[in-house]
């Protein structure tokens, strides 16, 4: 039978879910109410309890005689914003309990719980495997979870790939971004593996059936994800590369329209200046005659025919 608990103090809701002489304690967006509930209930270490509170713990495991201490990370992506979060969750595991605290953004686990919770059969089939077997499960589903997450960091790649080749479309804000999202997402599935490696052997002892086989193919799981996420790490870097050889070109041909347009307007700017101040000298010649248009013909001409060249001797053009 499930149990939920909700305090008008805090968002806290506490469900436990029992079969036979074990329960699973489940609390969701843990607050004050959740940790007088455990200390009130278990006896835990009190270090443990401080670190399932505070927001900024590494992963990590401590085991004790009668239980494990385990912290877990758990990242989520925003296609809107583009932003991941990262989800801390604890989890104390023993013989006859397993108690979980979370963050309720983490639905796959929400799902476990109900299916335990209004089955019958499934209670039977998850909770009389053992703690070690039930926290197994809640893993592998976050970890399934975590493709989509994975599919749309994927989606945002391919879709910056066309943005990176086109010339109309400035994309290193994007690329920023995205490439921020990935570093972020592999500070925390990197770790994770290696917990998970680490907790294959301590949760053997909290289960009973033979964890190795569904181990493997959780690890198999987190080994591909670690392994996409190293690919989408060297293709961001291969478009950070390509986009800035891409806007130095861009703004070399800028700068090459500009030196051909300054090397055009420069004739006619020394001409304006001379005929500003015809009157001044001798041999001003006479206004409109064919002298004096041929010589502002053969000034504009050789101030073009320079210009040119000394813009093709510094390969602007």
């Amino acid at each position: 039978m499930a149990i939920q608990v909700k305090t008008s103090n805090d968002k806290t809701s506490i469900n436990t879910v029992t079969y036979g002489d074990f329960t699973w304690v489940d609390i969701v967006e843990p607050g004050a109410t959740a940790r007088k509930y455990l200390e009130d209930n278990f006896n835990f270490n009190l270090l443990d309890l401080d670190d399932c509170f505070s927001p900024r713990q590494l992963s990590k495991i401590d085991e004790y005689q009668q239980y494990l201490f385990i912290i877990f990370h758990l990242p989520t992506y925003d296609k809107a914003t583009r932003v991941s979060t990262i989800h801390q969750w604890s989890a104390f595991v023993s013989d006859k309990y397993l108690v979980t605290l979370r963050p309720e953004s983490l639905e796959s686990l929400d799902d476990l719980r109900q299916e335990i919770g209004v089955n019958e059969d499934a209670k039977r089939s998850y909770l009389d495997q053992g703690s070690g077997y039930v926290l197994y499960s809640m893993l592998d589903r976050a970890v399934d979870a975590y493709f989509a997450t994975l599919d749309k960091i994927m989606t945002q790649i391919n879709v910056l790939e066309d943005k990176v080749f086109d010339d109309e479309i400035e994309a290193a804000k994007d690329i920023s971004s995205l490439r921020r999202d990935i570093l972020t997402q592999r500070r925390v599935m990197f770790p994770e593996r290696t917990l998970l490696l680490d907790l294959e052997n301590k949760l053997k002892r909290f289960a009973k059936t033979n964890l190795s086989v569904l181990y493997g193919d959780l690890m198999d799981h987190m080994n591909k994800i670690c392994e996409t996420l190293d690919a989408g790490k060297e293709i961001i870097e291969v478009f950070k590369d390509a986009d800035f050889v891409l806007s130095s070109y861009r703004a070399n041909r800028i700068i090459r329209y500009l030196a051909i347009l300054f090397s055009v307007a420069l004739p006619f700017l020394i001409i304006a200046g001379l005929y500003s101040m015809r009157g001044i000298f001798p041999w001003t010649l006479a206004p409109g005659s064919i002298a004096e248009l041929i010589v502002f013909g053969l000034i504009i001409v050789s101030a073009i025919i320079g210009m040119l060249s000394l813009l093709r001797k510094m390969r602007l053009i």
